[in-house]
């Protein structure tokens, strides 16, 4: 581990990271070899180095002082199935145990099937959490991976923050209303730009009806 630490301090100096917009994922404009970029959320950007597969590494591009909440985050989930486990850190970066699977979003856009049992994990792991003195939130399907035939939490980020959230619970009734009886049986390829058509027009439509 004292290697991947080094590895992953390097990497956190090395690589350039940028947020043009607090709404959309930040951008990396470089990462040194042989590091290779897994994805980008609102916060920050995880890479994963081909020695260390089982291993990630998140580094936050904006917002940094919210890493420490991350940290606290994990340390009150403790291990549990539904999440991943936090390993290391430094001033802009953690080390995380690596998830591997297809999150629902890209189960969407392939084709994947999503059974049932994911969701009803997902439901499991936010109760553990809430149990354990957290608000879980922006819990979507960028967030939510199918691992080993198991739905997990994979960005806790924002489960300090005690704020109404109705981003899974109205996923949740999506895919019980619309998805299960209509699409689970022969599931739709759907392209990227629908998906992010829909992405744009529910924070829409949210923000419209938090109007009303």
């Amino acid at each position: 581990m004292n290697k991947y630490t080094e590895l992953a301090e390097e990497l956190t100096q090395e690589a350039r990271i940028i947020s043009r917009n607090p709404g959309d994922p930040v951008e990396v404009l470089y990462a040194p070899e042989p590091w290779k970029l897994l994805g980008c959320g609102n916060y920050a950007a995880v890479f994963v180095h081909p020695e260390y597969p089982d291993l990630v590494v998140k580094i936050y591009g904006r917002n940094h002082e919210e890493l420490l909440e991350e940290i606290s985050v994990y340390r009150q989930l403790g291990e549990h199935q539904g999440y991943s486990q936090c390993y290391g850190y430094g001033e802009r970066h953690l080390i995380l145990k690596r998830i591997k699977g297809i999150t629902l979003y890209d189960c969407l856009h392939k084709g994947v099937k999503i059974p049932e049992k994911v969701i009803r994990d997902v439901d499991e792991a936010l109760r553990y959490a809430q149990k354990r003195g957290l608000f879980p939130r922006d819990v979507h399907g960028k967030n939510v991976m199918i691992s080993e035939g198991r739905g997990i939490i994979v960005d806790v980020s924002d489960f300090c923050k005690n704020e109404e959230c109705y981003k899974w619970s109205d996923l949740r009734k999506a895919y019980y209303k619309i998805y299960l009886p209509f699409f689970y049986r022969f599931p739709l390829r759907v392209p990227y730009p629908v998906l992010n058509g829909i992405r744009i027009g529910y924070r829409w439509y949210k923000r419209w009806k938090m109007k009303k």
